[in-house]
């Protein structure tokens, strides 16, 4: 008794380390973007505000034009996540229900795009982004970012669909439904939990995404919120209170996706967890 009283405790006791180690720097980001430009580099630091002030919120918002880096980091993350969801739906069903030749290559080589570096990717995507005329459009950048985060999404949709019994796609055929309607009212709501859990994953990806934002984007008018952060770091000063508003409000929307969707996306990777 002695013995699983003591493990609970030091299961509990590293739970709340862990809780510790990863919320202090969400708590921090948080104090400090309440915190005037000297306080926030003022040494030894304080653990809270000592004049608590909005000053960094105000500027983000009324001088910055971060308020345009919002509606385009929205924009491209929320047609990023709906595109790579509305293709995996349509590939995941495919290679889930048919058998044809090339199958397993095709799958393989999604899978193998994911071990390539997106750095690397980058010359090749500038290059055609160019040629097409896509340089510097936001249309440009989802597309680019539904490329990286779609190979993720079919495996993943596939994955859901295949335990989905094929005796479901037979009965709706006897009904006389079609191949669509199949789809749409018998597998999609089966596969939700799934299918939510993918979109919110290439929501995030997107969401958080610097790398493409900033090789594929130069107009400060298209820019988003990861690259509008990073104006903040100047050659002589760096703005710390106000990197640290910016940063709060970038992680209001992942937050609140995940508040809201929390049962759904919990249920979907349990159900990937213990799929056959």
């Amino acid at each position: 008794m002695k013995k699983s009283n003591s493990m609970w405790v030091f299961i509990y006791g590293a739970l709340a380390v862990m809780l510790v180690y990863n919320l202090t720097p969400f708590f921090w980001m948080v104090v400090s973007s309440f915190k005037s430009e000297l306080e926030v580099v003022s040494y030894p630091a304080t653990l809270l505000p000592n004049v608590f002030t909005t000053d960094a919120y105000e500027k983000i918002w009324l001088q910055e034009g971060f308020l345009l880096y919002f509606k385009n980091s929205l924009t491209v993350s929320l047609s990023t996540a709906a595109l790579s969801s509305l293709v995996g739906i349509f590939a995941g069903y495919g290679f889930s229900r048919f058998r044809f030749k090339g199958r397993l290559a095709i799958m393989t080589a999604f899978l193998a795009t994911q071990m390539i570096p997106g750095v690397l990717l980058v010359g090749p995507y500038f290059k055609m982004m160019t040629l097409t005329g896509l340089y510097d459009t936001l249309f440009g950048l989802i597309l680019a970012q539904t490329s990286i985060t779609l190979p993720f999404s079919v495996w993943m949709i596939k994955g859901y669909m295949d335990t989905v019994p094929i005796e479901i796609d037979q009965a709706a055929e006897v009904d006389g439904a079609s191949r669509l309607q199949t789809l749409f009212l018998c597998i999609v709501p089966l596969v939700l939990p799934g299918l939510v859990a993918t979109t919110i994953f290439a929501f995030l990806l997107s969401w958080g995404d610097l790398l493409w934002a900033l090789c594929l984007i130069s107009d400060p008018q298209k820019q988003t919120m990861t690259l509008g952060i990073t104006q903040l770091v100047g050659q002589f000063r760096v703005y710390w209170s106000e990197i640290m508003a910016a940063t709060v409000i970038a992680s209001i929307i992942p937050a609140c996706l995940y508040l809201v969707l929390q049962r759904y996306l919990v249920q979907g990777f349990t159900e990937a967890a213990v799929k056959e």
